[in-house]
């Protein structure tokens, strides 16, 4: 049996316990670093630290609070918050007072909050703000099994006088009531942990479904401890290592990394504002982080925008640079994978050393100059960015998972690692693929099925364990995984071909640096189209450099010479594509995709349905005149 598989196997029950023992091991070492904006609100933030030991303190605090207000084990805990040092601290607090934790995002409308809150028969409520106080006040009728509410910060908090007697309590209340408690039973929050099993509920996660409600994902305590041996088994992450983190918590891809940062103690630096990355990479200096592919994507647009603003000869060099770049990423990779050993040549090698002189260093430096890896997850990263960020030093490990596996089932390795796959298996994951090409998974990291769905558990879950994805995937003789798209994405032509949308979405990305995002549209029509969304900063630039400088977003987005330029890369697009994978329409949409609007996740997954859905009348008027219309 290997070292890894000994450690899975001896894990301990849940991330409760790996927390006392790290607490236990290094009360004195950093664990966590937040941000404190200053007192003038105009300054820089100032960047306080907790270590292990004044984290405990605070987290048995709390999970004594949950004790002291009737909080049974595996009862459900509701948290709405955005990602925040005091997310991770109610987290662990949850999980040592042997309670469920059901997250919800802070961008969750108030019905389907509601709906959560209640589908998953939480007792307890932690919010953020008041302003989702307000709401879970107003949805209060509806809730009728929870018994209190929990605030964060208490900025603007007033009491009202229709609230239950002690209904609402701040979490500095909460963490007095523990406080306490534990004066009076010393044990009360290590009785709770010492009685957790691997198999009891820690973690229910609610999928952000395109249609229909969303279904409730039950994780018990063992799939963390898992996920923590199994990421550490790797080699990715190491007890060195300064984490920069701000996923969303709620979300599973951003649960996980906690998980295995306190197996290992390594240091992580909380802060959830996405309109601070920039800001706050030189200060954090991170040694690892995680993303989403949208991330990278913006960077890249970024650094074309900006070289593009410095003038046509700085463009052509950047547009040098990130050919060369790709060129070195593909040759090395390609060597690794031949030979075992990273080899280019000398003429690439000389190329790469003066565009590193002249772009790479500087864009390394913007990620706060100790980046070892980037890890990418919860959609597909086109391989012409990835390549682009491999050959610059910035290493984007893709890898690939589910919310029903946990997160994590697959990972790229530095070192080995192979652009346009999600790398190996973790150890302890299994896969095979299905007769249709659907990736199926089995191991300690899937979940125990869907929140009072058994119909639905059984649609995925198999009897003997296997998990049934949903993905189309193809794995290579040496066990790298290549995700191709989501089977219920597929595009089925009425000429019966099929095309992968994701692949086309990806590589116009991956071309068009004004690209946010892209829908390829197809299904029972004679030929493709494209809905595309431009990136508001990058468009404007060149309308700036184009005459169009007076012009708002919505102008430019309108102005045919916006068009002609998106023709041109479509144009280029279609070059390299099957004739029926080829796109004959396409049309610029009027504004970019977000979250706000429904048409992303909060992990930043597109919502297709909802795009061709809210835009039908112009994916009607491209197929105007043809049969299928």
């Amino acid at each position: 049996m290997s070292d890894n598989q000994t450690l899975i196997e001896n894990r301990p029950p849940s991330v409760a316990h790996l927390f006392q023992d790290r607490v236990e091991r290094t009360p004195d070492a950093e664990a966590y670093r937040y941000p404190v904006p200053s007192a003038s609100g105009r300054g820089p933030d100032e960047w306080r630290s907790l270590t292990w030991g004044q984290t405990a303190e605070r987290v048995y605090a709390i999970a004594a609070g949950f004790v002291d207000l009737g909080v049974a084990p595996e009862e459900r805990v509701a948290l709405m918050s955005a990602t925040r040092v005091e997310w991770i601290l109610v987290d662990l607090g949850i999980l040592c007072a042997g309670a469920a934790n059901t997250t919800v995002y802070p961008q969750t409308t108030a019905a389907e909050a509601a709906y959560i809150v209640a589908d998953s028969g939480s007792r307890v409520l932690v919010v953020e703000n008041v302003e989702h106080l307000a709401a879970a006040r107003a949805s209060r009728e509806h809730l009728p099994e929870l018994a209190r509410v929990v605030l964060v910060d208490a900025e603007g908090y007033a009491p009202d006088p229709d609230d239950p007697e002690g209904w609402v309590l701040t979490l500095a209340e909460l963490e007095a009531r523990g406080t306490a408690l534990l004066a009076r039973r010393p044990e009360a929050v290590r009785d709770r942990v010492a009685a957790i099993t691997a198999d009891r509920l820690a973690t229910l996660i609610y999928t952000s479904g395109t249609t229909g409600r969303p279904k409730g994902v039950r994780l018990p305590h063992g799939n963390w401890s898992y996920l923590a041996k199994a990421i550490a088994g790797t080699g990715l992450v190491r007890e060195d290592d300064v984490q920069y983190l701000w996923l969303p918590l709620a979300h599973v891809f951003g649960k996980v990394l906690l998980s295995c940062q306190i197996d290992l103690g390594h240091v992580t630096a909380v802060d959830g504002r996405i309109d601070r990355i920039v800001e706050n990479l030189p200060v954090v200096r991170p040694t690892y982080m995680a993303a989403v592919p949208r991330i990278f994507e913006k960077v890249y647009n970024g650094a074309a925008a900006k070289a593009r603003a410095g003038g046509a000869a700085k463009y052509r060099i950047f547009q040098w640079a990130a050919a060369v770049a790709r060129e070195y990423a593909r040759a090395s990779q390609d060597a690794l994978r031949r030979t075992g050993r990273a080899e280019v040549p000398l003429g690439l090698r000389s190329r790469h050393k003066v565009a590193d002189a002249l772009v790479y260093a500087k864009l390394r430096e913007a990620f706060g100059g100790r980046l070892r890896a980037c890890i990418s997850g919860s959609a597909a990263l086109a391989p012409e960015i990835g390549y682009f960020f491999s050959g610059a030093g910035i290493h984007v490990l893709e890898g690939y998972g589910l919310t029903e596996s946990s997160a994590a089932s697959f990972v790229n390795r530095a070192g080995t690692y192979r652009t346009g796959t999600v790398g190996k298996p973790l150890p302890g994951t299994e896969v095979r693929i299905a007769e249709d090409g659907e990736v199926l998974l089995r191991g300690p990291g899937i979940m125990a099925g869907y929140h009072g769905l058994d119909e639905k558990t059984a649609e995925v879950l198999e009897s003997d364990g296997w998990l049934h994805t949903g993905d189309i995937g193809v794995l290579s003789e040496d066990g790298y995984l290549r995700i191709t798209d989501r089977k219920k994405d597929l595009i089925k032509t009425s000429g019966g071909k099929y095309v992968a949308p994701a692949e086309i979405e990806g590589r116009l990305k991956a071309l068009c640096p004004y690209v946010s995002a892209v829908v390829v549209h197809g299904v029972d029509r004679n030929f493709c189209s494209a809905l595309v969304a431009l990136d508001e900063t990058a468009i404007l630039g060149w309308a700036a450099e184009h005459g169009l400088a007076d012009r708002s977003y919505a102008q430019v987005l309108a102005e045919p010479a916006t068009t002609a330029l998106v023709e041109g890369y479509v144009d280029e697009l279609n070059r390299d594509l099957q004739r029926w994978q080829t796109v004959k329409k396409f049309r610029i949409l009027p504004r970019d995709l977000d979250v706000e609007h429904g048409d992303l996740t909060p992990s930043l997954k597109l919502k297709r349905p909802v795009v061709e859905r809210e835009f039908r009348h112009l994916l009607d008027e491209m197929y105007a005149g043809t049969k299928e219309a």
